[in-house]
């Protein structure tokens, strides 16, 4: 990990420091993406089992996940973890039930009423990745505040293995949560499959869940796609930021970073420290324990995109945090909640010792799928509202009327808007008020 001072940077050197790994969205893949979104719109069903061969390796006879394949899936798995995955789903559903949106009605003035009705999103596409690690969890954030929303029909797709069935643990999760359809298709072909349809997949009206530059490509393309999909967010590589003090266990501290740094070799990880102390054990325990894991290739290649940053003090460490925006940021910390009014722009965020991230990522109740790559200053994460439209209504009586009226008419006037300010004054005039309001355009001091 590349070791840096915040105070000896200037603003280029800093703007490098907190850069991402360059996101490969380079024609190739752009064009490729294309293709492969043009075949399925084209071939359907055949076209997806043909993309299924060549990247997934493996021959669909069945598209669609069966109820047999179903309860196939749920005899494989060990007690422990079924019980795992609801005893996750329940904490998830609590914190998602608790946070949901709920409608609003409030009257602005006399005799007008205004206010705020949820309507879930009709059908609703979920993509679970199974690349170099099947997601079950991705499948419970997802799943879940779908089922809270009311979406009438979910439909998840999850890559194949070689032998042309899912992931058990995805599938038993989809089941826990409601998922109403689950189709063993991967990729850019997966989202195509759910953005358009084809004679086996539903459209969908919006698609959800993180995925590998191709899934990022082809969601970004079906979105910008009057004929397409919408999306949950944009998407990048995982990332974590840690804000560690002198008294943090740089233990702890080494484990948080590799907890991300084994999701790819394109993700990133930074701590920022006010302790040189702190910043050196860290950097000697993160060798120790990544020679430990499995996955120690894969985080050995994201740990040289990565940064030890020391800073002045706790406070500029917030600000640069605030800069780089983190999917998520842990305070290890004396008092992290002293930190935590500062902090404007983050995924989610993980408070002391005794909070990793990884019980975010599984089973704490919050959700996973989250903004990267600097979207957390814009974006949220995922929540039942994704899964609602918000529909305002309005009425008024003709005291209302009466009461506001006249505030539209002149603001209609002034924007030059005729018919608008005729739609009030016609009204004003029928229940036998003077209209004052005069058709003019020009502003009055």
């Amino acid at each position: 990990m590349q070791r840096l001072a915040w105070a000896q940077l200037d603003e280029a050197a800093r703007r490098e420091a907190l850069a991402r790994p360059a996101q490969s969205r380079n024609d190739e893949l752009r064009v490729g993406v294309e293709r492969i979104i043009e075949a399925v719109r084209k071939g359907g069903d055949a076209a997806l089992r043909e993309l299924s061969a060549t990247y997934d390796h493996c021959t669909l006879d069945a598209i669609e996940v069966g109820a047999a394949e179903f309860d196939a899936a749920e005899a494989t798995l060990a007690p422990a973890l079924k019980a795992a995955i609801h005893e996750a789903a329940a904490r998830i559903e609590t914190f998602h039930r608790a946070t949901a949106p709920q409608p609003a009605g409030v009257d602005t003035a006399p005799g007008v009423r205004v206010e705020r009705m949820l309507r879930p999103i009709t059908r609703v596409g979920l993509y679970v990745p199974a690349g170099t690690a099947p997601l079950p969890s991705t499948a419970l954030m997802l799943g879940v505040p779908a089922r809270i929303a009311g979406c009438r029909e979910v439909v998840l797709c999850s890559p194949a293995r070689a032998d042309g069935q899912c992931d058990a643990a995805v599938l038993y999760a989809a089941r826990v949560t409601g998922v109403h359809k689950v189709f063993k298709l991967g990729g850019a072909q997966a989202i195509a499959a759910m953005a358009y349809g084809t004679a086996s997949v539903p459209g969908c009206d919006k698609l959800f869940g993180p995925g590998n530059a191709w899934v990022t490509e082809a969601k970004l393309q079906v979105s910008s796609d009057p004929e397409g999909a919408a999306i949950d967010m944009p998407a990048g590589p995982s990332e974590v930021l840690v804000i560690a003090d002198a008294q943090a266990n740089p233990v702890f501290v080494a484990a948080d970073l590799l907890s991300q740094a084994e999701h790819g070799p394109d993700s990133q990880v930074i701590l920022l420290s006010d302790s040189d102390a702190l910043l050196d054990s860290v950097e000697r325990e993160v060798q120790r324990q990544c020679a430990e894991l499995p996955r120690a290739e894969i985080a050995v290649q994201a740990l040289s995109r990565s940064r030890l940053i020391r800073v002045a003090s706790l406070d500029q460490a917030v600000q640069v945090s605030n800069r780089y925006a983190p999917e998520h940021l842990i305070l290890q910390v004396a008092d992290p909640r002293a930190l935590l009014n500062g902090i404007d722009s983050a995924g989610s965020v993980f408070l002391g010792a005794w909070t990793p991230e990884s019980v975010g990522d599984y089973c704490s109740g919050s959700n996973h799928v989250l903004p990267t790559y600097g979207y957390a200053r814009s974006y949220s994460g995922v929540s039942v509202a994704s899964f609602q439209k918000q529909i305002t209504v309005q009425q008024l009586s003709a005291e209302g009327l009466r009461a506001i009226g006249p505030c539209t008419a002149i603001l209609a006037a002034a924007e030059q808007l005729e018919a608008h300010r005729r739609a009030v004054t016609l009204r004003l005039a029928a229940l036998g008020d003077d209209v004052l309001v005069p058709p003019s355009t020009e502003n009055v001091a």
